[in-house]
């Protein structure tokens, strides 16, 4: 049983320590770079990136684990020598990789990924990356290090012991060696948590040298490739580049020379809390029952209500994007996959950091779920507050702590928080599994009412919140936004691509706000929320070109969403849905005019166009 335990595990180590090695030899090559990371930086770089590297280990280990399987079982040492050859095959590739990382991140400014495939065609543009590289140090450096690590696996492989002959422990060592590949499953995945290891995990500092150090790069290769995001070619080009260009700038003409003023202060302290799955369709002033949400129903009288804003997309990351950012979401993919693409969006935190505000950003659940915590810190937020600062008995089964739990938090820290303040809250309890710690209101157990319950649960969250806070001191220089990650297809079960499953509320309230019981129509989407956000405190907004301000009288009314390979736009002529694999409406109102329907394509051809080039 020895023998199985440290044959095995002596390989996954191998690999483990061979991906640590390299990561050294990434400092020491950038060693201006990791000068500016402290002793405890450089620490944190070994122990985030040391999940990803177990991580890849893991999934290089998975047939070899199978293969000492095999030799337990048929007692054939061929098993051993196959477990070798794979080995001396995956040193060389994955050295190479490591190797050619050194220097295209000098050049690139990312960790290798799947990007040099978009060069395959065209490999004099790769050769250009670095065309000032050392090419026969790295050349020696490369062939050293294969040797180096071929020699200490034929030291290491030659310790292993085959399995003896006789069979009386045959029982017991088959289980073992079936649980050992089956343990895989955990390193891989990088623990116990919830969601799967990502670029997030290894991200911890405002130094981005200091995330990128921790990523390994066949494991970035890999996910990359998983992801297809090397892939330069715009499968949505409908029309000629430049007309596609004129229809989507001809959206966002020229501004009005003034805009109405909403505020008491310029400067106010902002809190932004994104409520999870918020559809419009349980709201009452926006045409919802009314016992639903009654403190947002209250609440909308205390500010100002927009009644006609849709999400840009169906997914929490996507909405993500698109209010703090103000830029469009795409179909397939998310943009806050790819950190290297985020770090170059502008960001709410970033404009207000620049300003003289302390920024925040607190979720009860985790950070890491699908990427979200790298574009958190691509956007300079101070502190980030998630699920590991809650106690693990406020938790719901899947995500993280409950609202009123976290919003708890958010009162406790509020009456602390150095002003002015950004502080972003980011909602769970109305998401899946709809589960909420106070007796329901609605009674029946199907899922639509689950849902309700769980709309209600957080309302209820809400009203104690601020009840709360209208006493305290920062209330009066406060600006509070409520706002939807995404609508939801309850109640009533819409199509996926239905405008009604868009639709989201928008409100503001707070002391800073002048203004009192209004409502605003116009058509807009999330993604015009920041840019109207910072004209009101006079602070410059032409960096978020896919924006327009929402209380701009000349502005073109639309929204422009995307779903499963498709879009939506939203215009006062009407709705057109359209799918992009068929090529052809789904939904048309009949008033929709045949100019919306190529300003729609127009929109999703040069959004997806932007996001390529980012």
């Amino acid at each position: 049983m020895k023998r199985i335990l440290y044959r095995t595990f002596s390989y996954l180590f191998f690999w483990t320590i061979l991906f640590q090695v390299a990561r050294v030899i990434f400092l020491v090559y950038h060693s201006t770079k990791t000068a500016s990371l402290s002793l405890g930086e450089t620490f944190k770089v070994a122990a985030y990136g040391f999940r990803m590297d177990i991580s890849f280990a893991a999934y290089l280990s998975a047939l070899p684990f199978l293969f000492f399987l095999l030799e337990v079982a048929f007692r054939k040492t061929i098993w051993l020598k196959v477990i070798r050859v794979y080995t001396f095959i995956l040193i060389p590739l994955l050295l190479l990789l490591t190797t050619m990382d050194l220097e295209l991140y000098a050049a690139w400014g990312f960790r290798l990924d799947a990007t040099p495939l978009q060069y395959l065609n065209t490999p004099a543009e790769m050769m250009a990356s670095a065309g000032s590289a050392p090419v026969a140090l790295l050349t020696l450096q490369y062939l050293f290090f294969v040797a180096l690590a071929i020699w200490v696996f034929r030291k290491l492989s030659r310790t292993w012991q085959a399995s003896p002959h006789h069979r009386q422990h045959l029982v017991a060592e088959l289980g073992l060696s079936v649980f050992l590949v089956a343990f895989l499953i955990l390193p891989i995945r990088g623990g116990w948590q919830q969601i799967p290891l990502n670029q997030s995990d290894v991200y911890f500092s405002q130094n981005m040298f200091a995330n990128h150090a921790g990523v390994n790069v066949p494991w970035n290769v890999m996910q990359s490739l998983l992801r297809k995001s090397y892939n330069t070619k715009n499968p949505y080009e409908y029309l000629e580049a430049d007309k596609a260009r004129a229809l989507v700038q001809d959206l966002y003409h020229p501004k009005s020379d003034s805009i109405p003023s909403l505020l008491k202060v310029k400067k106010p302290n902002v809190l932004f809390i994104i409520l999870e799955s918020y559809t419009a369709k349980l709201i009452g002033p926006l045409g919802g029952p009314p016992d639903v949400t009654p403190n947002l129903n209250a609440l909308a009288k205390e500010g100002i209500l927009f009644s006609n804003i849709y999400a840009s997309g169906d997914r929490s990351e996507k909405g993500m994007v698109a209010l703090l950012s103000g830029y469009p979401v795409q179909t397939t993919t998310s943009i806050i996959k790819t950190p290297k693409k985020t770090e170059r969006l502008p960001q709410l935190a970033k404009d207000l950091k620049k300003a003289g505000y302390y920024t925040s950003y607190y979720y009860g659940g985790e950070l890491a779920f699908a990427n979200i915590k790298s574009f958190l810190v691509n956007g300079g937020y101070d502190r980030l507050v998630d699920k590991s600062d809650f106690p693990a008995e406020s938790y719901n089964s899947k995500w993280g702590a409950h609202d009123h739990i976290l919003l708890d938090r958010v009162q406790k820290d509020l009456k602390e928080m150095p002003s002015p303040f950004l502080m972003t809250v980011f909602t769970l309890s109305s998401h899946e599994p709809y589960e909420v710690p106070m007796p329901t209101k609605f009674k029946g157990t199907d899922e639509e009412t689950q849902f309700k319950n769980a709309f209600h649960y957080t309302d209820w969250a809400l009203g104690q919140f601020f009840k709360e806070a209208k006493k305290q001191p920062w209330w009066q220089n406060t600006l509070v936004v409520l706002v939807a990650d995404h609508g939801h297809l309850f109640p009533g079960r819409d199509a996926n691509d239905a405008p009604s499953k868009f639709r989201i509320p928008l409100m503001m309230v707070g002391g800073a706000l002048a203004v009192q019981d209004k409502v605003i129509s116009t058509i807009g989407s999330q993604t015009d929320l920041v840019p109207t956000l910072l004209q009101q405190m006079g602070l410059p907004t032409a960096h978020y070109a896919w924006s327009k301000n929402l209380l701009d009288a000349k502005a073109t009314p639309f929204a422009f969403y995307v779903f499963n390979d498709g879009f939506g736009m939203i215009t006062p002529d009407g709705a057109l849905t359209f799918d992009n694999v068929s090529k052809k409406p789904i939904q048309r109102d009949s008033s929709v005019t045949d100019r919306q329907v190529d300003q729609g394509k127009a929109y999703m051809q040069t959004s997806f166009e932007d996001f390529l080039r980012k």
